[in-house]
């Protein structure tokens, strides 16, 4: 009989992302480029040491911990891709119900930053503010990447909705313009996507999503995503998290 072992697991450093609510976020890392975020290190992880040579390298994996409404795991999933309906095993998805609430993503490593212990920069992130980080590795193309891998019910990526924003949104977007340069680029990243679950279909319904300190209010109309507002979240009232983020793919 295998002797059973248990492991403590303590962060090596916090995420720093816009996204403050599940709902809205990129269901995959990379979807969404302009989606920025910094992880700062903890001591004693915090030294140049310790990410020496991590500049050569445009990409890492992030091994992180679903810190935040995952629950208990759960033996079958239903994953957005299959309609919301379909279940499958856990264990083939992406699915935050985890036995051990640990996952991984794929960023853009674009700056290291070691001037007052370590900052590392990265884009295309899909992981609430706040996010644990357990441990960091380089992205090595040549054994992580395989073109001809079979991804078995994800044939692809997601259709993608049109954006339109509402002449008066825009106009909202301009006013936090010097804090979001690419605000307008970011919001169409994330609602081409169409963060609805996928049994939604509820076109004359307004969501609102946080993103950093606004919040974002828009609708679904077939095939295309109109923001109505763009409002701070004092004047949102606190914002409301709209419908939960998905299963997982």
């Amino acid at each position: 009989m295998l002797a059973v072992c248990e492991f403590v697991v303590s962060p090596i450093g916090y995420l720093e992302t816009p996204f403050q609510d599940r709902f809205g976020i990129p269901r995959q890392p990379r979807l969404a480029p302009h989606a920025i975020g910094r992880l700062r290190l903890l001591r004693p992880y915090d030294r140049a040491e310790a990410v020496r040579g991590l500049e050569g390298f445009s990409h890492v994996w992030l091994s992180f911990i679903f810190h935040r409404g995952a629950g208990e795991w759960r033996p079958t999933v239903r994953p957005p891709r299959l309609g919301g309906n379909q279940r499958v095993g856990v264990f083939a998805s992406r699915s935050p119900f985890r036995p051990n609430p640990i996952g991984l993503s794929l960023v853009e490593l674009t700056a290291v930053d070691t001037r007052a212990g370590v900052v590392l920069e990265l884009a295309g992130v899909d992981l609430l503010d706040g996010t644990p980080v357990i441990d960091i590795k380089p992205y090595l193309p040549f054994v992580d990447s395989v073109p001809q891998a079979r991804s078995g019910f994800v044939a692809g990526a997601p259709p993608r909705l049109a954006v339109e924003f509402r002449p008066s949104a825009l106009a909202q977007l301009r006013q936090h313009s010097s804090r979001w340069p690419h605000l307008p680029e970011l919001l169409s990243e994330l609602l081409a996507q169409d963060p609805r679950p996928a049994y939604a279909d509820d076109a004359g319904r307004i969501y609102g999503f946080r993103l950093g300190d606004l919040e974002i209010r828009w609708r679904c109309t077939g095939a295309q995503a109109i923001v109505e507002e763009v409002v701070p979240l004092t004047a949102a009232g606190g914002g409301d998290a709209g419908l939960r983020r998905s299963e997982g793919t």
